[in-house]
């Protein structure tokens, strides 16, 4: 079954919807007009929509040819990024500092030709929660949802998620059962010392030297603390200190990141990454503070959903185009927090290859959604719909 007919009839429109969205951007539980957009369309369906869960979240439910009592949940992302778009194509961004970086312009309209259709056709028996979820990056937007009680609200036995994969051809899907996307945690460290002029050291406590061998110091979490077969990952991004050149400060302040797969390593980062630059001060004199910040969970695909993700995404592409054994991403995602409330599957499909249309990666201002992908993407919601909520009949 390639891409249904009458989904491949909405590709225009949904072209437009994309690129409406793409134009007006929205950030973190500011979706607004995104979320009224959504809002008034499934409601012209004729499907029930529900707002107001995490602010801007709008949830639409349709019923199919028979209620069995089963139902299962798709979620696409609705927020944009802080980042200013430097494309000059005729849809990009009229707000300064916002872009649709990531393709959750292409991720909602995509649900939304899918919801579409199924209204139409109701070749399922059973119920469907369509989530639109704000706030996808960095805030938590699906960890507010699952709090303020999306799955106490609308039962389901499962929930499914995708996302856009640049580098991967379009046409092609990729998912695996356990954990595919990575925790994400953040930390700040400030390491206090003595700040004195910069031609007089021997008068100060000088916190950029300290700072420096706590840096090189934490990169022996992952090489030497950590077991080689659980990858992880500790990145200091970002180092602020002093303002002048004949000055030494009396603080230095590091932020960065902290990623892995593993449950077990990520309760272990925390406490490794205190006790490191602990150590490194109280061998310089100076003192510290970290302040550590755990974001997203660790993604984990469950194996009966990803069969089931996977069967619906063959339907369409062929087998031969699905790949069920993927390596997983250091990148992360808070649908993770859906996942660990319900049973579900998360899976990437190809926005294009490298070079090609839709190969520029994600979070980067030249970044736009392929637009050949939304009739694919609706296609396999479809499938995945009419599979897993097969009809008797």
């Amino acid at each position: 079954m390639p891409v249904i007919n009458s989904i491949a009839d909405l590709a225009a429109d949904m072209t437009a919807w994309r690129r409406d969205l793409h134009a007006h951007p929205e950030t973190a539980f500011e979706e607004e007009r995104t979320a009224e957009i959504v809002a008034k369309k499934l409601e012209s369906w004729g499907i029930e929509v529900h707002r107001g869960l995490a602010t801007t979240g709008v949830v639409g439910t349709l019923k199919g040819a028979r209620d069995n009592g089963r139902a299962i949940g798709l979620r696409a992302d609705m927020d944009a990024l802080h980042l200013e778009e430097k494309n000059d194509f005729d849809h990009r961004s009229t707000i300064p500092g916002k872009m649709h970086g990531c393709g959750h312009d292409g991720h909602t309209s995509m649900l939304l030709g899918a919801a579409k259709y199924l209204s139409e056709t109701r070749n399922f028996e059973g119920t469907v929660h369509f989530i639109f979820q704000p706030a996808e990056e960095n805030e938590g937007g699906g960890r507010v949802m699952v709090e303020e009680g999306l799955f106490e609200r609308f039962p389901v036995e499962a929930v499914y998620g995708l996302h856009n994969m640049p580098g991967l051809p379009l046409g092609q899907a990729a998912m695996r059962v356990g954990p595919a996307m990575a925790a994400f945690d953040i930390f700040e460290i400030v390491i206090k010392g003595k700040g004195c002029h910069a031609a007089m050291p021997h008068l100060g406590n000088d916190p950029i030297v300290i700072a420096a061998q706590a840096v090189s110091a934490l990169q022996t979490i992952v090489s030497r603390s950590n077991n080689p077969g659980d990858a992880a990952v500790v990145s200091i991004t970002q180092i602020h200190a002093g303002d002048t050149w004949n000055v030494i400060p009396d603080e230095v302040v590091l932020r960065g990141t902290a990623r892995c797969f593993d449950r077990a390593v990520h309760e272990s980062l925390e406490p490794r990454i205190r006790r490191i630059v602990e150590g490194v001060c109280a061998a310089f004199g100076a003192e510290m503070s970290l302040r550590y910040e755990r974001r997203y969970p660790v993604l984990v695909n469950t194996e009966a959903e990803t069969a089931r993700a996977a069967a619906a995404a063959a339907r369409v592409l062929g087998a031969e185009n699905v790949e069920d054994g993927a390596e997983p991403l250091m990148g992360s995602e808070d649908f993770a927090f859906m996942l660990e409330a319900r049973p579900g599957c998360y899976i990437w499909l190809g926005n294009g290859g490298e070079g090609e249309t839709g190969g520029c990666s994600v979070h980067n201002p030249h970044y736009d959604f392929n637009d050949d992908l939304l009739a694919i993407g609706a296609s396999y919601w479809a499938s995945l719909v009419e599979t897993v909520l097969a009809r008797a009949d």
